[in-house]
């Protein structure tokens, strides 16, 4: 059997979808699962233990001829199921076209028209992600709930053992979206009040700035700035054994969920009701304790606070988050 698992959003879609490999490697031990997505999220899915083929798009130059490109190579492989976790046209569009024999996927896709099953994607309601995604399979794999793993290789936890050597706490504090990210100024009086020896922030090269301004204006040297220095499973391998993970609602939450790490997410514009809340054993959430009528102002959040007060996020209570 051949199976391909469609997801080419972000990050943290990837991470949630790889609850769909696990689901069906336990139900189909002999299949061979490929995993397409977009260019830049391949290193996520590196030496994954139980994917035969990891298929990228690349999103970024000839978008349009890539995509044709990825048709073909879909049609060649000659699959009989695809699953598809992304619910936007691109990806309809190479599941239409794929010759598969089952096409499963959520209503929301343009083309859902042409699924062999359609399964319907709410949010809102508390169901977790990585539940919807589930939903795609149960009709041909069912079973327990399968948490999201991603599987860091030997030289990714000995590339961060070095940082390894006392106690530490791990900090993601940015997000691709302002009004999902806790204020730079919070996570300085986060970390006066974290006890552990060491801090390490992480982060993307374009990450880099407002982690250097939280270690200089946090005046401890105790702080090392991670950002752009490792990889996506480098950092899950550092985040596995931290003594807690601070995170906003953004791919390193997910990571840590993939980790069964311990981990803090803050929500700010955002609420956990939409269903990408933490995963792990030992999680918190954290959210402002004040009415704020205009929250959630989004789903995905935006670049600036749309009524200027960002009162989501600047009302949250830092001690909330250690304690």
């Amino acid at each position: 059997m051949k199976i391909l698992i469609i997801q080419t959003a972000f990050i943290g879609d990837v991470i949630l979808a790889t609850s769909l490999i696990e689901r069906l490697s336990a139900s189909y031990p002999a299949a061979k699962i490929d995993f397409l997505l977009r260019n830049g999220n391949e290193s996520l899915l590196e030496n994954h233990p139980k994917l035969n083929e990891v298929i990228i798009w690349n999103k970024k130059e000839n978008k349009l001829a890539n995509l044709f490109k990825i048709i073909n190579r879909v049609r060649a492989n000659k699959y009989d199921h695809i699953i598809n976790a992304h619910r936007f046209a691109s990806s309809g569009l190479i599941t239409f076209l794929s010759g598969a024999k089952s096409k499963i996927g959520f209503d929301k896709n343009p083309f859902s028209f042409c699924y062999t099953l359609k399964v319907k994607h709410e949010i809102g309601n508390g169901k977790h992600e990585a539940e919807r995604n589930l939903e795609l399979v149960n009709s041909i794999a069912p079973g327990v709930f399968t948490k999201p793993e991603l599987y860091p290789g030997p030289s990714d936890f000995k590339a961060v053992d070095r940082f390894k050597i006392q106690a530490y706490v791990c900090i993601a504090p940015t997000s691709v979206w302002f009004t999902k990210q806790f204020p730079k100024e919070k996570w300085v009086e986060l970390i006066k009040l974290v006890r552990t020896p060491l801090v390490y922030l992480l982060g993307a090269p374009e990450d880099n700035e407002i982690c250097e301004w939280i270690k200089q204006n946090s005046n401890n040297k105790s702080i090392t700035n991670l950002s752009g220095k490792l990889s996506f499973l480098e950092s899950a391998a550092l985040m596995k054994d931290a003594e807690m993970n601070y995170v906003n609602d953004s791919a390193p939450l997910h990571i840590a969920s993939a980790m069964n790490a311990p981990v803090t997410a803050v929500f700010c514009s955002t609420i956990p009701a939409f269903g990408f809340g933490p995963l792990s054993d030992r999680s918190k959430i954290v959210e402002t304790t004040e009415p704020i009528s205009c929250r959630p102002c989004g789903l995905h959040g935006f670049k600036a606070c749309p009524k200027g007060h960002f009162k989501c996020a600047l009302t949250i209570d830092v001690k909330n988050i250690v304690n």
